[in-house]
């Protein structure tokens, strides 16, 4: 069986050298190269096109989001990030990283882990993504036309005699920063449904999550708060904070410390069961691109109890995981490419509940 080939990208010499000596200890990987800044990245993964980069934020000459952004754009290639998490400015870096197509991050290690726990971490990960199948992500190629560009037009008319709908979720895992951004970004400020959404990202990177997400999704982001309305969020968008879930109940939100659900806290299918729960056939739901199962079974709920439910199409998703378990259970009314998604939305909004073509 062929070897997995890994980039090793970071401006330390020491956390490059100890990065290099635990790839070259395991029979199934293959050293290719090292480079300590994102044009030496660049110039690499050019040359040796290898399977896998892992890739530090905080480099020389041209960062490694500056570099990720290149590499997705012009010899897209498996990126981890591996980088420290030690101040906003670096968070921010990589939900920008991600949203440029970077498939999953993993923090530097502290020092503080058992002896072998983080290397076995990293190996695992490291064969996980590189098996990913990435896409070209344009996004340097196209550089900034503009968020208003992306916007969709609202359709004319409505049905104010239909049942509304009332709130929007969405679940996603591995590739979901950048998904959750484009869906966000493409709604116009005009769509008024709370949005609520969990996603899988390891701490500490999603701490400042919805913080950069405010930033980038045209409208209001924030952390869910024990016991707000559910209705308050109209025109926001909120998130699931980290280590509980969060469920609706009573048209507020919740959190509960109830066990992990497929390995997971907060999990998509606790989120979707609970708004299928109180909302019923007045639901959207979407679940997009992640590695497992979660959110599977909750859109199945979601789509018994009459909700309108999307899932994320295996050509637009880093991992088709989820939305593929979602489809195979008949979960899924509607299976569209991530582009598709936010006019759906917005159609949907505006006409009150309709029938699937």
């Amino acid at each position: 069986m062929a070897k997995i080939r890994v980039l090793v990208v970071d401006d330390s010499a020491t956390v490059r050298r100890h990065l290099v000596n635990i790839l070259s200890g395991d029979p199934e990987i293959e050293l290719v190269g090292e480079a300590e800044d994102g044009k030496g990245a660049i110039e690499q993964c050019t040359r040796h096109r290898p399977d896998l980069i892992t890739m530090d934020m905080m480099l020389p000459v041209m960062t490694g989001l500056a570099a990720t952004e290149y590499i997705m754009a012009y010899c897209p290639t498996p990126i981890l990030i591996v980088s420290a998490s030690i101040n906003r400015g670096e968070l921010f870096r990589t939900y920008e990283a991600l949203a440029a197509g970077a498939v999953d991050v993993l923090e530097k290690p502290t020092g503080a882990e058992p002896d072998g726990v983080w290397e076995a971490r990293f190996i695992a990960i490291v064969k996980l993504v590189s098996r990913v199948r990435v896409i070209m992500h344009p996004r340097l190629r196209l550089a900034d036309q503009g968020a208003a560009a992306a916007r969709v037009p609202v359709p004319p008319g409505g049905n104010p005699a239909g049942t509304r709908f009332e709130v929007l979720a969405i679940g996603a895992s591995t590739g979901g920063p950048g998904a959750i951004a484009e869906i966000l970004r493409a709604l116009p400020a005009s769509f008024r449904l709370p949005i609520v959404f969990v996603l899988h990202i390891n701490e500490p990177f999603g701490t400042a999550f919805a913080d950069w997400l405010d930033g980038q999704a045209g409208r209001p982001v924030a952390c869910a708060r024990e016991g707000d309305p559910v209705a308050s969020a109209s025109g926001r968008v909120v998130m699931a904070p980290a280590g509980r879930h969060l469920v609706v109940r009573d048209g507020r939100f919740h959190f509960t410390l109830d066990p992990e659900r497929h390995s997971c806290r907060p999990s998509v299918d606790v989120l979707f069961e609970s708004i299928a729960g109180h909302y019923g056939s007045s639901a959207i739901a979407c679940l997009l691109t992640g590695m497992g199962r979660d959110g599977a079974a909750g859109l199945l709920r979601l789509r018994e109890a009459g909700a309108m439910t999307i899932a994320q199409d295996q050509s637009t998703s880093i991992i088709f995981g989820m939305p593929h378990e979602a489809i195979q259970l008949g979960a899924a009314i509607k299976i569209l490419r991530l582009n598709e998604i936010a006019p759906r939305l917005v159609a949907l909004e505006a006409s009150g509940r309709v029938m699937p073509e």
